[in-house]
């Protein structure tokens, strides 16, 4: 059993921001598999499906982007995993928009939803989807109205496109493990 996370933040006014991809990952897996991630549970959003015949929960943390650990700590928790079970998908400014970046652990890279998870389930050793952001081009923009900004209308295919690639890259590793993934994906 594999826990596939999406980090983001909850509500309407955060759906479409920079910040939001891994929660329009999870989205994107759950239509390619006719899952409904919906279920509340344990401060998440959760959903059950498999991708060949391994089951895989999707989760939508609750918690808001910086208390992320919490609820995935009590998921590995609930159904008894660890964190060899745990692929994180977030969003990462250091990388261009549209890229994608497969590792199988690793510090934080200063993204504060990681940061959490790390220090709630007291390890780096997980696997993590980072989709790329990019930094903002205009001197002096603040960083967080960068990734807490909607995706503009130039953006769209750029993020449609790295959305179509990225349930790919999971059931890649879900079926073939992490070094294949990283082996396909990793700059893509």
């Amino acid at each position: 059993m594999k826990l596939i996370v999406g980090l983001g933040n909850p509500g309407r006014e955060y759906s479409q921001t920079r910040h939001n991809i891994g929660f329009m990952v999870i989205d994107r897996l759950a239509l390619a598999l006719n899952v409904r991630v919906e279920k509340k549970m344990l401060k998440s959003l959760v959903g059950q499906g498999q991708i060949n015949g391994e089951k895989v929960i999707f989760v939508k943390p609750q918690t808001y982007m910086n208390l992320s650990g919490e609820a995935v700590g009590a998921l590995l928790n609930w159904f008894r995993l660890t964190a060899s079970d745990l692929l994180v998908v977030y969003d990462d400014l250091d990388l261009p928009p549209g890229k994608l970046r497969i590792r199988s652990g690793g510090g934080s890279g200063g993204h504060k939803g990681v940061q959490s998870i790390i220090q709630m389930i007291g390890t780096e050793s997980f696997a993590r989807m980072r989709v790329g952001i990019g930094r903002p081009v205009v001197p002096g923009f603040e960083t967080t109205d960068y990734v807490l900004g909607n995706i503009s209308g130039s953006e769209v295919q750029v993020y449609d496109e790295v959305l179509n690639l990225a349930p790919e890259a999971v059931f890649c590793l879900v079926r073939e493990g992490i070094e294949r993934a990283m082996n396909l994906y990793n700059g893509r």
